[in-house]
């Protein structure tokens, strides 16, 4: 690991590195809108639309087992290069869907595309955030303050694309929105192809793929708290909330339609960018130049059991509402707010924690094995979000979050620290 300030060629890969990964977020927040309020206005269900996700989350929980081999042996420019590429193809694809096509003909051919997006989305993130560890300084909370900017950075610009999906959809429509995405992040790929400093690691030959596996207590603790992490944010986020918020705001018409869409994805991005500023400025709330790392485990448990207080709250004033209601949709908006806000303290502490857990020499395989519980916790998410709102509404859905972040913070119990 490095203690010293970071040489500039590691400066400047960190910069381009991160400049990929906003492109890469800005569309992949973008096509989530794209394809859930496009497909509500076809009919789609809640588990239906559920569906379209799905795939897309089992192939991160695939690719990042298998990235962080393929970073150790290729390279991480190989994997950053080949996430972007996908991406771009990926949309191109979505392009062709035929709104003639029965409904589970589009089923399956929008599960096969996100499920190619997934895999660009984690390719490109795995990237990302080894190479982190591998150019910033530890010295003064150097490798937090880097990680915590990359990150959070990377929320607000994915919340930023919310808003541009809803935008695009409610101006251009489906298709000229989905192939205007694919251009940008073509010429994004072909300026980082040709304007890559060096920086970042070749890959070495002798990598095996069962070192992909940890031996570290600390990082498959913090990977299994991840997971119920991130399901208790997905459990709301990708079908419950926005189709709630489209039955309160949409009267039916044309205009309705669309003024639907502006808001919701209003809300969505609000969300994204709350917390990726907050996940930013996370090392200076927490104080984290000065604390050691036993002390940021234990703040870790504080943030995660002050987290699961909020949907708690968020599900008692659901069931004393039985259909939508003006009071409970404020309600909504400013605990799932302020959830946001809380929620990012918490994702960047896991965020440190990792890089700070593993070793440089096999920070791929622990970084692409960590996410492999992230793309875990957000298909869990995924699903239950349709199934709970669907069989239950807003309060089931609200207590399985609620359920799911308390098994979160019993999980980061088990950390200790100054452990391998």
């Amino acid at each position: 690991m490095n203690d010293t300030p970071a040489r500039p060629e590691g400066l400047s890969a960190y910069i381009a590195v991160t400049a990929s990964y906003w492109a890469f977020m800005l569309t992949d927040g973008a096509l989530r809108m794209l394809v859930l309020l496009h497909f509500h206005t076809l009919g789609f269900s809640p588990v239906q639309l559920a569906y379209l996700f799905v795939l897309y989350e089992i192939a991160g929980i695939v690719t990042n087992l298998c990235a962080g081999w393929i970073a150790a042996r290729f390279g991480l420019t190989s994997t950053l290069y080949a996430g972007l590429g996908l991406q771009v193809l990926a949309l191109l694809a979505l392009a062709q869907l035929d709104p003639t096509w029965a409904v589970a003909s589009s089923v399956l051919f929008v599960m096969l595309v996100q499920g190619a997006s997934g895999v660009a989305k984690d390719l490109a993130k795995m990237s990302s955030k080894s190479a982190v560890k591998l150019l910033a300084p530890t010295q003064d909370g150097g490798l937090f303050r880097w990680v915590a900017l990359l990150t959070g950075s990377k929320n607000m610009v994915k919340g930023l694309g919310f808003l541009l999906g809803a935008a695009l959809l409610a101006t251009l429509g489906f298709v000229w929105a989905v192939l205007a995405m694919a251009a940008i992040l073509a010429a994004i790929l072909l300026a980082v192809l040709l304007a890559m400093p060096p920086g970042l690691p070749r890959g070495r030959k002798g990598a095996r793929f069962s070192e992909v596996f940890s031996k570290s207590a600390n990082v498959n603790w913090l990977s299994a708290a991840r997971v119920f992490l991130f399901g208790a944010r997905d459990v709301w986020f990708v079908v419950g909330i926005p189709i709630y918020f489209y039955a309160v705001l949409s009267d039916g018409t044309p205009a309705g339609h669309r003024a639907a869409f502006f808001l919701i994805g209003t809300f969505m991005a609000g969300w994204v960018i709350l917390y990726g500023l907050v996940q930013a400025n996370a090392p200076r709330i927490l104080q984290a130049r000065s604390r050691p790392q036993q002390e940021l485990i234990a703040a870790a448990r504080g943030w995660a059991w002050a987290l699961a207080c909020v949907p708690a709250i968020l599900t008692i004033a659901a069931l004393f509402a039985t259909a939508p209601q003006g009071w409970l949709t404020v309600t909504l908006v400013v605990g799932l707010l302020v959830f946001g806000a809380i929620f990012a303290v918490n994702s960047a502490l896991h965020s440190y924690l990792i890089l700070a857990f593993t070793k440089a020499e096999r920070v791929t395989m622990d970084v692409g094995f960590y996410y492999m519980a992230n793309a875990a916790g957000r298909l869990t998410g995924t699903l239950l979000s349709g199934v709970t709102y669907q069989i239950g509404g807003l309060p089931v859905m609200l207590g399985v979050a609620t359920i799911m972040v308390a098994l979160s913070a019993i999980i980061v119990g088990f950390l200790k620290g100054d452990q391998p």
